[in-house]
């Protein structure tokens, strides 16, 4: 058993939170590309134009509920790792 399981269960939420955050970033940043791509106005540089004005949005729209979810899911299973068997 570990001498400081509190230690252990934060250190596993917000690592899997922080990893949560920047996977469902990029998630989110790759789903707003293919929003930009598909639309009719093909104009040289239109394409730049849109990642650029949807990226800030869909990386900090998916790194937020990432890091919520990555946190709650990372702390359930830092608590299951360190409960003291019955």
């Amino acid at each position: 058993m570990m001498k400081n399981p509190i230690l252990l269960c934060t250190f596993l939420a917000l690592s899997s939170g922080f990893f949560g955050g920047l996977i469902t970033a990029q998630v989110m940043v790759t789903l707003a590309s293919q929003k930009c791509q598909k639309s009719p106005n093909t104009i040289w540089g239109f394409t730049q134009i849109c990642h650029t004005w949807i990226a800030p949005a869909a990386i900090l729209q998916g790194s937020t509920a990432g890091i919520w979810t990555g946190t709650v899911l990372g702390a359930f299973v830092g608590g299951l790792m360190v409960r003291k068997p019955m």
